[in-house]
């Protein structure tokens, strides 16, 4: 996960000590570029594994696993771009490849013609069984194993906590 962040002294702003961070700023902030470059490695490390076994980019991959999670096997676009922090042309772009392997399908809403499901089909749904089943194993060793059941249930809860997390398998399909 590369070098651990060092701490830097804290910078002098002669003259304009007020518009400085405090020590204990610069500490704060030092120990979140850690933890967020840290996690960002982290998941680009776990992706990349999964991304060799399976042979999807990253990005297809995030798709596919976010998409056998939730209900009914689909998603809204819109909610799809929000969860994986992609742009609308970049989700329209990774749907429209996996929908050209034959992976997923476009859905229209039944009640809001605003609305886009993408939804795995039958040979989708085994890519992302087999990409989702790595990508777990990968998280099973790289994370759960290192920080055990209750660690990683701690941390999970914080990041609820914090409101980063909301339900488990959000945006359901409408059926019918």
């Amino acid at each position: 996960m590369g070098e651990p962040q060092r701490t830097v002294e804290r910078v002098e702003c002669p003259g304009v000590a007020d518009q400085c961070p405090s020590a204990e700023e610069t500490d704060l902030l030092q120990r979140w570029n850690a933890l967020a470059t840290g996690f960002r490695e982290l998941t680009d490390e776990l992706l990349a594994e999964a991304q060799r076994e399976v042979g999807l980019p990253s990005s297809s991959l995030e798709v596919l696993c976010f998409l056998v999670a939730s209900p009914d096997r689909a998603a809204p676009m819109r909610l799809l771009s929000q969860t994986l922090g992609f742009s609308t042309a970049g989700t329209t772009g990774v749907v429209d490849r996996l929908a050209d392997a034959g992976l997923v399908e476009r859905r229209p809403s039944s009640s809001d013609r605003r609305v886009t499901y993408a939804v795995l089909t039958p040979l989708g749904r085994e890519t992302a069984t087999t990409a989702a089943r790595v990508f777990a194993d990968a998280v099973r060793r790289r994370v759960v194993e290192p920080l055990g059941e209750e660690g990683f249930a701690s941390f999970a809860h914080a990041f609820a906590t914090l409101g980063i997390a909301d339900e488990p398998c959000p945006g359901a399909v409408e059926s019918g």
